[in-house]
C-alpha cells in the first residue's frame, strides 16, 4: 500500500485495476456484518438498506445460518450429484413440504433457477402440451430481470442490459407487465409453454401490479393452458410480508423460483420447485450442476428457511413496511424531491427527482456519509430493502437518516 492511500481508497483501486468493470459502487468498502449492520475497513457503522439485494434477508452473519455452516463444512461440502449424500434429501423433503411441491431441482444462482424453470417449461410443452418440436413460445413481462445470462439478457428491455451482446435467444415474446389483455392475447397461442413473471419487479424499481393482476396472471395461464413462473428470487422469504410475495394474491405458480435469501446471504443457493407433471418430464442426463444440491447449500438453506418462520421475519416485515411507507408518504408531502413512494413489506422504493443537479447516485453517496447504505437503479429511483430482522426503533432511526439527507438536497 502506498502512503498517500487510505486503506479503503487502495482497495478500491485494487478492484479498479484487476477486476472487469461492471459494476458502480457506492465509494465505501466493507469488511464486516452483523444483523443489520456493516462496518467499513475503518470502522465506520452503516445501517444495511440494501441487504445484498434481498440476500441477506436473516440479517448478516446470522448465528444460527454460520453454525449450520460451519458444523457441515467440517464434515462434507461437495459430492456431485453423481452419488447420493446424506442431507439433499432431507433438504428436498424439507423444501416441497416448506412450499407445497411434489419436486425440488436445487441450483446454485437465480440466473440458473430461471433458466432450469424455462427448461422444464419447454420440455412440459414437448412432453405434455404437444406443442411441436423447437416451437414452444416463453413470455415474459417488459421491464423483468432475472440475471445476465445470454438467455436472460434476450426477455430484457434495458438496453445496458441487452445492448452490444446478440444475437439472442429465440422463442420469446414481450408483453407489457400489469396488462392482462396484453398476456391474454400472447398466451392464446397454442404453441405458449410459460408466462414468467416477478410479483413484484425489483430491478425494476420496486414495481407494484395493480391488485387482482397476479390472480388473473394465475387464472390465464390456467385457462390456456399455460405454466405460471414466478421469479421470486428477490420478493420471495418474507421480504414481502409473505413468505413468497404471490401469497397477497393466494395463488400458486406451477413452478416457483428461489435464491438469494434461501441461503441467508452466505452463498450461492437456488431452487425450481414444481409438481411431478412438470418436474418429471426431465431425465437423467439432461440438466445439472456439479455444485447444485451440494450438502453444504443443503444444510444452509434448511437454517435459512427455519430462521424465517422462528423469528417470524414475514410479519414483521409486512408491519415494519406499512410504518415505513407511510413516513416516506409524510417527507414525500414535505419535499418535492420526492414524486412516488412504492412497495410491499420491507421492499419499497422512492422515486426522486434530479435537483440542484443531484442525482439518486449522489443521495445514495449521502445516505452513506450519514450511516446507511442504499443503491440507486435506473437512475432516478432508491430501493430501500433492509434485513428482516430489524426492529421498530432501528427502522426509525434510519427514517430520520433518509428524512435529514432527502431535505438537506432538496
Amino acid at each position: 500500500m502506498t502512503e498517500t492511500l487510505t486503506r479503503s481508497a487502495y482497495l478500491m483501486e485494487l478492484e479498479d485495476n484487476f477486476g472487469a468493470h461492471n459494476y458502480h459502487p457506492i465509494p465505501v468498502v466493507l469488511e464486516k456484518g452483523e444483523g443489520v449492520f456493516v462496518w467499513d475497513v475503518n470502522g465506520k457503522k452503516y445501517f444495511d438498506f440494501l441487504a445484498a439485494y434481498s440476500a441477506v434477508n436473516q440479517g448478516h452473519c446470522h448465528p444460527r445460518i454460520i453454525k449450520a455452516l460451519i458444523t457441515q463444512a467440517q464434515k462434507l461440502t461437495l459430492t456431485s450429484r453423481a452419488f447420493y449424500n446424506s442431507i439433499l434429501g432431507e433438504y428436498e423433503q424439507y423444501i416441497t413440504s416448506y412450499f407445497g411441491y411434489d419436486k425440488v431441482l436445487p441450483m446454485n444462482t437465480g440466473v440458473e433457477g430461471g433458466e432450469t424453470a424455462l427448461k422444464l417449461a419447454r420440455r412440459w410443452a414437448y412432453d405434455v402440451k404437444g406443442v411441436k418440436e423447437n416451437k414452444a413460445k416463453i413470455v415474459f413481462a417488459k421491464g423483468n430481470f432475472w440475471g445476465r445470462t445470454l438467455a436472460a439478457i434476450s426477455s430484457s428491455t434495458d438496453p445496458s442490459s441487452y445492448g452490444g451482446f446478440g444475437p439472442f435467444m429465440p422463442g420469446y415474446e414481450l408483453v407489457d407487465y400489469d396488462d392482462l389483455i396484453a398476456l391474454e392475447l400472447a398466451i392464446k397461442d397454442p404453441n405458449t409453454a410459460a408466462f414468467m413473471v416477478e410479483p413484484i419487479q425489483g430491478e425494476a424499481g420496486v414495481v407494484v401490479p395493480s391488485e387482482g393482476y397476479i390472480k388473473g396472471v394465475r387464472d390465464l395461464c390456467t385457462k390456456y393452458n399455460v405454466l405460471f413462473i414466478a421469479d421470486e428470487i428477490q420478493t420471495g422469504l418474507a421480504r414481502t410480508g409473505k413468505m413468497l410475495a404471490c401469497d397477497h394474491a393466494g395463488v400458486k405458480p406451477d413452478i416457483l423460483i428461489l435464491g438469494k435469501a434461501l441461503s441467508g446471504g452466505t452463498m450461492p443457493v437456488s431452487a425450481v420447485l414444481a409438481n411431478n407433471e412438470v418436474m418429471l418430464t426431465i431425465k437423467p442426463g439432461e440438466h445439472g450442476s456439479t455444485y447444485g444440491g451440494n450438502p453444504l447449500a443443503c444444510a444452509v438453506a434448511m437454517e435459512a428457511l427455519k430462521v424465517l418462520k422462528d423469528e417470524k421475519l414475514a410479519e414483521n416485515s409486512e408491519k415494519l413496511g406499512i410504518i415505513f411507507r407511510s413516513e416516506m408518504e409524510k417527507l414525500k408531502m414535505e419535499c418535492d424531491l420526492i414524486t412516488t413512494v412504492r412497495g410491499k413489506g420491507l421492499f419499497n422504493a422512492i422515486i426522486i427527482q434530479e435537483k440542484n443537479g443531484k442525482t439518486a447516485f449522489d443521495v445514495c453517496v449521502k445516505f452513506a456519509e450519514n450511516g446507511l447504505l442504499a443503491k440507486p437503479t435506473h437512475g432516478d429511483i432508491i430501493r430501500f430493502a433492509p434485513p428482516l430482522v430489524i426492529t421498530e426503533a432501528q427502522l426509525m432511526d434510519c427514517v430520520a437518516i433518509i428524512k435529514k439527507v432527502i431535505k438537506s438536497v432538496a
